[in-house]
């Protein structure tokens, strides 16, 4: 990735990447979940709750991860017997999903084999490991592709490439581990080893092909993480579509993973919702960015909206163009129309905040709230210097910076007084005097 950022933290539709993987394996029904780290323990906080970390102390390939694990799970008092099953999943195989490792598990305890190895075909296979079959054409061996030597012209013109996602019956796996070896150009232990060793021993392993290979793409670098991004956003924007949510222009359209949107809510061009954002029924989004909010049914935001964290849109609530909220609670049918600032506010219901609308919620020390009532209107270019307070019903008169509290139902007015100098515009053009006057 060429990044100092650990390659399985990249972040992935709101996710960071590892995350996905974890998740399908979660919601797969698997009694336990470890993750293999490296000593620096970078995957620590990230993961869900429950999910176990292990900890690899060396980068020493594939098998030694799962070495890692599987010591790990000895170690921490593991209740399963060696009877069970164990999936093995790559943290950077991000679009794996329940189903998919439900039906590898499936064919793998069907077909009563030691080990069972997820493969795919590629028409671009450049970078995986290749899956050689023998004449029968059953499994021989897999050939790592990394280097120039690792494997012969014919072999790298092979389409069938291992995922990196395995299912193995647990005491096959134990017992094979131990005898890895690390032949290899890069001295590490490679897990499809474990598949020759469990045929030496007279064990059966299988392949199950998915046919899928969108969900076993693997990401290496930059450029295969954008490919894998527009696959999960497509996902992602597919499955809102089908619960009954209008996006315009799917391409045109960010949406996060943890997003929650109603149906009959309508997300137009260029939006982008992100982080835990909730989404009612009947809303409408025009061109806006969201981030960790809520809106309640029949809201609406934009075009050009910024709605930030911490940020209530009470029902029928709307917030329009160019308009910007944060950590604010804004009431059931309150309207901000444009050009305004709404910042660690509280809205009430029905209230009409004019154009330019500001909340200085900020003196340089410390943040304060501004408190707005129930069916207020506030004239335009007003600002509100928190903390301060505006009863229901009040007004607000234009252009006025409101420092001190306004009673229910009266009008704060706070400006200078207008003064008209005459003659002004010929007083500029006069010429100056020898004194500069």
């Amino acid at each position: 990735m060429r990044s100092s950022t650990p390659k399985v933290l990249h972040e992935l539709c709101g996710l960071p990447m590892v995350v996905w993987p974890v998740r399908a394996a979660l919601e797969a029904g698997a009694g336990r979940v470890i993750v293999v780290d490296s000593p620096a323990r970078a995957l620590e906080g990230v993961l869900p709750e429950g999910v176990e970390l292990a900890v690899q102390p060396t980068a020493d390939g594939t098998g030694g991860a799962v070495r890692a694990a599987m010591a790990h799970a000895r170690q921490s008092g593991d209740a399963s017997n060696d009877d069970e099953t164990v999936v093995v999943l790559s943290g950077d195989v991000p679009l794996i999903g329940a189903e998919a490792i439900r039906g590898l598990v499936a064919a793998h305890e069907r077909a009563g084999v030691a080990a069972t190895m997820a493969s795919t075909i590629l028409a671009d296979p450049t970078g995986y490991g290749r899956v050689v079959r023998d004449a029968s054409g059953e499994l021989d061996r897999v050939v790592e592709t990394k280097l120039e030597g690792d494997a012969t012209a014919a072999e790298r013109e092979i389409r069938e490439v291992n995922t990196g996602i395995f299912a193995f019956d647990a005491r096959a796996l134990r017992g094979a581990l131990p005898r890895l070896t690390a032949e290899n150009a890069q001295g590490e232990f490679y897990l499809p080893q474990v598949l020759e060793i469990l045929k030496a021993d007279g064990l059966k392993v299988a392949v199950e092909l998915v046919g899928d290979e969108r969900v076993v793409l693997g990401v290496n670098d930059r450029v295969d993480l954008a490919r894998v991004r527009a696959l999960a956003q497509a996902q992602i924007n597919e499955r809102h579509m089908r619960a009954g949510v209008g996006i315009v222009d799917p391409a045109a359209t960010v949406i996060e993973v943890d997003v929650q949107i109603g149906r009959d809510t309508v997300i137009e061009p260029f939006t982008t919702i992100r982080g835990a954002t909730r989404i009612g029924e009947g809303c409408v989004i025009r061109q806006s960015y969201l981030i960790d909010c809520e809106l309640e049914d029949g809201a609406s935001v934009g075009p050009f909206g910024y709605v930030r964290p911490g940020t209530v849109l009470r029902r029928g609530a709307k917030v329009g163009t160019f308009v910007e909220v944060k950590n604010s609670d804004i009431g059931a049918g309150a309207k901000i129309p444009h050009l305004s600032y709404i910042g660690d506010a509280d809205v009430g219901e029905e209230t009409n905040l004019g154009a330019g609308t500001i909340t200085a919620n900020y003196d340089g020390r410390v943040k304060s709230r501004t408190t707005i009532g129930r069916r207020v209107r506030g004239g335009v270019d007003t600002a509100f210097v928190a903390p301060v307070t505006v009863g229901d019903e009040a007004y607000t008169a234009a252009g006025s910076v409101i420092t001190e509290d306004v009673p229910a139902g009266a009008l704060g007015v706070a400006r200078a007084k207008q003064e008209i100098v005459e003659e002004y515009a010929a007083r500029q053009k006069r010429p100056l005097d020898s004194e500069g006057r």
